[in-house]
């Protein structure tokens, strides 16, 4: 697992907008309206792509050099690089939502007081498994 990665992109120029498409990545698909979104949501997808592969244990491929990417009109080139650490870090915090139960007359009184019933909940169960902060990214 590394922390930066960079792998070419094929941007898609057609009327309807811009397709993307990573060669060593298949599955790989974001697409745009403009130039500047394009080039975001090529980084977005890389870093969420590579993220799940990482997650499943797949091996990520070595990439293509630019020099052996064969184009078709409309289409160009891009190097997408990403920096792992923050994408790792953004969906572990990522919250996630949990339903539970309560008396109503608890939920009423938490309510009437201002309770923020979701960061009372984080904290409890943090103490409950003796952990201060999120745990270390795997």
């Amino acid at each position: 697992m590394k922390d930066r990665y960079a792998f070419i992109a094929i941007f898609d120029y057609e009327k309807d907008g811009i397709s993307i498409e990573f060669p060593d990545l298949p599955g790989c698909l974001p697409c745009a309206d403009t130039t500047e979104e394009a080039l975001h949501n090529a980084k977005e997808a890389l870093g969420l792509h590579l993220y799940g592969m990482e997650q499943d244990n797949e091996k990520i491929p070595v990439p293509s050099e630019l020099k052996d990417i064969r184009l078709e009109k409309n289409q160009v080139p891009a190097l997408i690089e990403v920096f792992m650490p923050p994408v790792r870090a953004r969906i572990k915090d990522a919250f996630v939502k949990k339903t539970l139960s309560l008396p109503a007359w608890l939920a009423a009184m938490a309510d009437e007081n201002g309770v923020n019933c979701s960061k009372i909940f984080q904290d409890t169960l943090k103490n409950f498994l003796g952990i201060s902060s999120s745990p270390a990214i795997a």
